[in-house]
Parts: structure tokens; C-alpha cells; sequence
């Protein structure tokens, strides 16, 4: 059996994403587990090359999980011509440079999202891929969970006949880092930083929209700050200037999809996410691991009576969709894809572009918020 190695530059997993997801559970797993075997029955052996700010961090890191190469010399890493996959964890305010000195570089590239800031500065960055000529992706991680999954397999079975709404509930509570520490980095709630709930999740609910349901149409929103001060890493106080939840409703072909996403609520629903999905012959609760489903015949008949406490109860008419294959990681899973195309010499599906649409859909959304109307999302980008 062949193997061959594919070396990658890994540009900001000193960060709790880059490192938990991309890292540790993606590319160190698969270098552990001996790579990934290809269709031709060879493997693909990876080796990251990590590139950060902080060289003490790196070195810790490179000495904890047997990693031989690491630099804060981003010029240096994408000089190597060995090293042909560039990957980029990084705030987002950082990435656009270092994508297109990636690309310059010849690298194939694949980014956490938002791929930029702007639609401008992310049609700037997808030009750029497609003169490089080389394999671009983003990361587009929540089509691979368990409950996603097996909600594309009811919609592709035809179980809920046609589709009429969508409801989706996501967050948690963040803490704002005076009496317990912030489970998520500072910047998230900086504007100046690249923060946001706007930015950072509709570029996940129109990928997510996308694959599910169809493109999004048309978009009405409210982008607010609920919690103006917290403090940081270090515990000092900072203003928080970016907006920390998004209440919308976005048409989708026939269908009328309500997306509340806060991180300043506290959880009573069985997942941090979930979508339920109504339709004329069924409905499904998908969250990021389980699906229930009501199909038409096990629907119950209740009668509003404001007078009398129901004794129905209503969660046991849902059935738990069975796990009918075996899930792994979803973010080590759309890196396997990735490098499977890349190998192959084929274009990724979640390619710059469509994070250009998830783009799109973040500046309307706050043109929506800002101006208190609905927006209509004339031309998505192909």
C-alpha cells in the first residue's frame, strides 16, 4: 500500500476552534489513525506546519502532540514549496492578507468562515482563488452533524411532503467574564475585531439554508447588543460593540424559515441548536446529534381549552430517527472531503464562493436591521 504525505500550513489553531476542531480532532486524528485512504486504496499521510504570533505557544504545542515544524514566520511557511494546503483559524479581521498571500503563493486554501468581512473583500479573495487555480474551501462544518444529516435524508425521502416552515433556536449564555470566565474569546464582541452574531452565524444559516432548503430569498432581521460590557481574557472590562444576537425571518422559496441565535439565552431545548421543520405529510426536531420526527398519522388533535390543563404530552407522539451509519467528527469530515478533492484535482462544493453568498446574506441582514425592513436578495452569487 502506497502512502504519500500532504503537508499543510495551519495559520491559528493556538485559538479554541483551531485548535479543539481543526487540530487535535481533524488533522492530528487523522495522522494518528495513519491517514486517509483514497479511492485508489492508497493513503494520505498529513503533517502540519504551524504558523501563529505567539512562539511559546506554538513550541508547547508542537511538543505536546509531536509536531516537528511551527513558525511565527508566515512567509517562511507558505515559502515552502512542499507544504501545498494552507489553512487559516484566524480572527477575521487577519485573514484576508494571508489568504491572498496564500494564493500568491500558489496554495491550495481552506479557511474557517467568515472567508471576510465585506462581500467586496470576499469577491477580491474568490478572484484571486480562481486565477491562483488552485482547490479552495470553507469550512461549511454543520451540514456534517448527525442531526443534519439525517434531516437532508427525510427531506430527500420525500417524508414531509411540501415543506412550509422552519423554526431554529441557537446560544447559549456567554458569560459576560466578571464572576466566571467567558467561554468564548473576547474579539467575538469586538466589531473592530471581526465580531458579531450577524457575521459570524448567517454565513452558517445560509450554507446550512442552502443544502437544506434552497437559496435565500429575502431576509427581515434585528441585530442587537443585550449585554454592553464584559471583560476579557485578563479580566479587564471592555465595551462590547459588536452585536451578540439576531432575531430574522428568511424566505426560502415556498418556505418561511425564523432563526433566533443569542448568545444571552439560557438553554431549555435538548441541543444548543435545532430546527424543526413542518410539512403537509410530517414534521422533524433536528439539533446538531439527534432528529425526532411526527409523521401525518402520528400527529395528535389538540383542543385549545385555556380552562382545563392538557393531558396530553406531546413529546412522546415524536419518534428519535435511528443512527443507520456510523458519524464521526463533522469538522474532520469536510477536511477529509476537502482533501480528497484535492488530491483529485477537483473543485470543493463549499468553495469561496459559496461563502461569498453567506456574505451576502450577513449584509443584509444588518442593512435590514439597521434600516427596519425587509430585504430582498435580488442576485446570489452562482
Amino acid at each position: 500500500m502506497s502512502v504519500r504525505t500532504q503537508r499543510i500550513v495551519m495559520n491559528g489553531v493556538t485559538g479554541r476552534m483551531g485548535y479543539r476542531q481543526h487540530l487535535v480532532r481533524s488533522i492530528l486524528a487523522i495522522r494518528d489513525e495513519g491517514g486517509l485512504e483514497l479511492p485508489d486504496g492508497s493513503r494520505l499521510q498529513v503533517e502540519p506546519v504551524l504558523v501563529g504570533r505567539n512562539r511559546d505557544k506554538l513550541a508547547e504545542l508542537a511538543d505536546r502532540h509531536d509536531i516537528a515544524e511551527y513558525t511565527t514566520d508566515l512567509d517562511e511557511a507558505l515559502a515552502d514549496d512542499t507544504a501545498s494546503v494552507y489553512f487559516d483559524a484566524q480572527v477575521t479581521s487577519e485573514r484576508k492578507k494571508a489568504i491572498l498571500k496564500a494564493l500568491a503563493a500558489g496554495k491550495h486554501v481552506y479557511t474557517e468562515k467568515p472567508l471576510a468581512e465585506t462581500v467586496e473583500e470576499g469577491l477580491e479573495i474568490a478572484e484571486a482563488g480562481a486565477a491562483a487555480g488552485t482547490i479552495n474551501g470553507v469550512v461549511h462544518d454543520k451540514i456534517y452533524l448527525p442531526g443534519l444529516v439525517k434531516l437532508k435524508g427525510l427531506i430527500d425521502s420525500g417524508f414531509f411532503g411540501r415543506i412550509l416552515s422552519v423554526r431554529g433556536e441557537f446560544g447559549y449564555w456567554v458569560f459576560e467574564g466578571d464572576l466566571t470566565p467567558s467561554q468564548r474569546p473576547s474579539w467575538n464582541y469586538r466589531a473592530a475585531d471581526g465580531g458579531g452574531m450577524v457575521l459570524d452565524m448567517f454565513c452558517h444559516w445560509n450554507y446550512v439554508f442552502e443544502h437544506l432548503f434552497g437559496r435565500v430569498d429575502s431576509v427581515i432581521a434585528k441585530a442587537v447588543t443585550h449585554i454592553p460590557e464584559r471583560w476579557d481574557e485578563h479580566g479587564e472590562r471592555y465595551d462590547a460593540t459588536a452585536d451578540d444576537a439576531a432575531y430574522a425571518i428568511f424566505e426560502v422559496g415556498d418556505a418561511i424559515v425564523q432563526m433566533n441565535s443569542s448568545w444571552a439565552v439560557r438553554v431549555e431545548r435538548k441541543e444548543l441548536v435545532e430546527f424543526q421543520v413542518d410539512g403537509t405529510h410530517g414534521s422533524a426536531v433536528a439539533g446538531l446529534f439527534g432528529c425526532r420526527v411526527q409523521p401525518r398519522v402520528r400527529t395528535p388533535k389538540p383542543v385549545w381549552n385555556p380552562d382545563i390543563p392538557t393531558d396530553q404530552d406531546f413529546r412522546s407522539h415524536w419518534d428519535e430517527v435511528p443512527d443507520t451509519q456510523e458519524f464521526g467528527n463533522g469538522f474532520r469530515a469536510q477536511w477529509e472531503h476537502y482533501l480528497r478533492d484535492v488530491v483529485a484535482g477537483r473543485p470543493h462544493p463549499y468553495d469561496f464562493m459559496s461563502a461569498v453568498r453567506g456574505l451576502e446574506l450577513v449584509e443584509a441582514g444588518l442593512r435590514s436591521s439597521a434600516e427596519g425592513r425587509r430585504i430582498v436578495l435580488e442576485t446570489r452569487t452562482s
